[in-house]
């Protein structure tokens, strides 16, 4: 990779954390019990719950399971679509974040989880990856292709109702805000550079991950020219 720890440590800085938006309506308890009836309905308990991870979810579950699986969901690929102007980015230089939008095809990790308490299990993570009102993420469970088999997994799609959905920006603008946003949880760098290595350690090569590593290692460096 072109993308090094030394390239990513490079913007890193303290961002003392603003908090959440005044402005923003934020999901409660009764939008977090309605969304996972919702999804109680559609996935029946006799069912494996499967999760399909293509971002961070891939290096950082914060889920108990006990299977993983290479797989591939078709109709949806990944794209630095989500403003970020928290976590790893600030109001006054937006980082992106990567989510399903529609068209292509994606590989990633299935997560089969535990049988345990599977509503306690959704609704911890639900709050870790839809906060705002209307929500950045939709939860949708989609067909996958594996070598296991076919299976349906929880997925988190773009929602591009959402506030935080920037369309469809050119790369040039991707590249940019990669190479320069941080937040207080970490860089766009961090994050790209996690997504891909952890892709690459599983035997996933996602072309255009691999082209935009190299293009945002390139602008770190011209940065420090």
């Amino acid at each position: 990779m072109a993308l090094t720890p030394a390239l990513v440590a490079r913007c890193w800085r303290e961002v003392q954390d603003a908090g959440p938006d005044p402005d923003a309506m934020h999901l409660d308890d009764g939008d977090y019990d309605a969304m996972l009836d919702e999804l109680q309905a559609e996935l029946p308990a006799a069912e494996p719950l499967w999760l399909f991870g293509y971002g961070s979810l891939i290096w950082k579950p914060e889920i108990d399971h006990v299977e993983e699986r290479v797989a591939v969901v078709r109709g949806w690929h990944r794209s630095f679509c989500m403003n970020m102007t928290r976590w790893r980015g600030t109001k006054d230089r937006p980082g992106l974040m990567m989510a399903l939008d529609r068209g292509g095809q994606c590989k990633g990790i299935a997560f089969r989880l535990t049988d345990g308490d599977r509503r306690q299990q959704l609704g911890r993570l639900f709050r870790r990856e839809m906060t705002l009102k209307p929500t950045s993420y939709k939860p949708r469970i989609l067909r996958l292709a594996s070598d296991g088999g076919p299976l349906r997994a929880l997925t988190f799609v773009i929602n591009r109702s959402g506030i935080t959905y920037a369309g469809s920006l050119d790369e040039h603008e991707v590249v940019e805000r990669l190479a320069t946003s941080c937040g207080h949880w970490g860089s766009g760098v961090d994050y790209l550079y996690n997504t891909v290595k952890n892709l690459e350690e599983r035997g996933i090569h996602d072309r255009h991950l691999w082209q935009l590593q190299q293009l945002v290692a390139n602008r770190i460096v011209s940065l420090e020219g």
